[in-house]
């Protein structure tokens, strides 16, 4: 089997385009994401207001960014492929920006990995992107990081020593990923397409070989904007999607996974989730933590147990606070009272909901390795199952 030259996709593709793109062997660009329905616009209802474009990109100053890595078909040769992978960056102010975030992680089932969270619980900071890819692909990603920054201008106190934020899921179903096809070069790429605004999601970056409760699943986001009477501040939410068994999945209530049958991808739940959170209210990384333990509660809503196998790992940041960690003199920081936080909980449980959901709608079936086959949810059936259960908005 011959290998394309390095395929960096950028978005979702048909399959009729991703067959041509195979064929051409390359491919580069971003799509403005909006050229395939969202959950709401399928007539999933979900509680809570969004932000402009419904993603962890409405929190100020946030930016990501993906490489996607898709070439080859048939049977597995470990080091040629077939390749389903990629990695995902999300910066908390910009990828031009040097200023650490205040920051808290948890934890709910700990069979993953995420580098650089033992530097966050003892700091309080997070200082850089955080990166998501594939299982094998951490120690690549977490160097390619520091290679990045040091071929960008020095801050000013010199960038002479780094724990990066790296996590993973499992994508080996699909993926040859004994091969290490992640290379430093996506890590680059991925670092230098981060941008504000519509998100990519579904099979892009780290997301591209993942499956979420027996369905294609990947990358999702969305987010919730508090009222006035809280602050009116911003909450998003990014997830990369592994994880969950499809008897299990429910939508809106409606137990979607009973409804639409198939094969089974996996006998339990042996897959894994990560999530980042991002709000712009100020918080402290002891409230932090306490937020990335409620994405675990929106993830309840959609079935998911948190099963044995399931690395299920959460981090949460706030971009308020700016300079926080300067050099030189006392610093002054803001923070909510714990009494001002239920409704940024609510906001959380309620984003990661509906992050999961949009992964299941914008991922497209794909093909892997040993012509493995996972569906995506099939969007008239949705509808079909959010009517029958009285749950459709339009």
């Amino acid at each position: 089997m011959s290998i394309p030259t390095r395929t960096w996709l950028l978005t979702p593709v048909t399959g009729a385009l991703l067959a041509a793109l195979l064929l051409s062997g390359t491919f580069a660009g971003r799509s403005d994401a909006a050229d395939k329905p969202r959950a709401r616009e399928l007539g999933v209802p979900f509680d809570g207001t969004p932000g402009s474009y419904d993603a962890i990109t409405d929190v100020k100053g946030v930016e990501v960014g993906h490489t996607t890595l898709i070439s080859g078909n048939g049977a597995l040769k470990v080091g040629e492929g077939p390749v389903r992978t990629g990695v995902t960056a999300v910066f908390p102010r910009g990828r031009d920006s040097v200023d650490p975030v205040f920051a808290g992680w948890f934890a709910l089932n700990g069979n993953g990995e995420m580098t650089g969270t033992t530097w966050v619980t003892e700091s309080g900071f997070l200082e850089g992107p955080v990166m998501i890819t594939n299982t094998h692909s951490v120690g690549t990603v977490r160097d390619a990081v520091i290679a990045w920054r040091l071929r960008k201008p020095p801050d000013p106190d010199g960038y002479y020593w780094s724990l990066p934020v790296v996590a993973e899921t499992y994508d080996g179903y699909l993926n040859d990923v004994n091969g290490f096809h992640v290379k430093q070069a996506d890590v680059f790429h991925a670092l230098d397409s981060a941008h504000g605004g519509a998100v990519e999601e579904g099979n892009v970056g780290g997301g591209t070989g993942m499956i979420c409760s027996e369905f294609k699943g990947g990358i999702g986001t969305a987010s919730r904007v508090l009222s006035s009477k809280y602050g009116g501040y911003t909450v998003g939410v990014l997830v990369q999607c592994n994880t969950g068994q499809r008897n299990q999945l429910r939508i809106a209530g409606v137990p979607v996974g009973q409804e639409i049958t198939g094969a089974p991808v996996w006998d339990d739940d042996i897959g894994s989730i990560i999530v980042v959170v991002a709000t712009d209210a100020p918080l402290i990384p002891t409230q932090l933590n306490r937020i990335a333990k409620r994405v675990s509660l929106g993830l309840a809503r959609t079935g998911s147990f948190s099963g044995n196998g399931s690395g299920d790992i959460f981090i949460a940041f706030s971009t308020a606070n700016a300079g926080a960690d300067d050099v030189g003199s006392v610093r002054h920081v803001e923070m909510l009272p714990n009494d001002s936080l239920n409704a940024l909980f609510l906001a959380t449980v309620q984003s990661t909901e509906e992050a999961v959901v949009n992964a299941l709608v914008a991922a497209e079936t794909m093909t892997g390795i040993d012509s493995h086959t996972v569906e995506a949810l099939p969007h008239d059936r949705l509808r079909e199952l959010l009517k029958k259960y009285h749950r459709l908005t339009h």
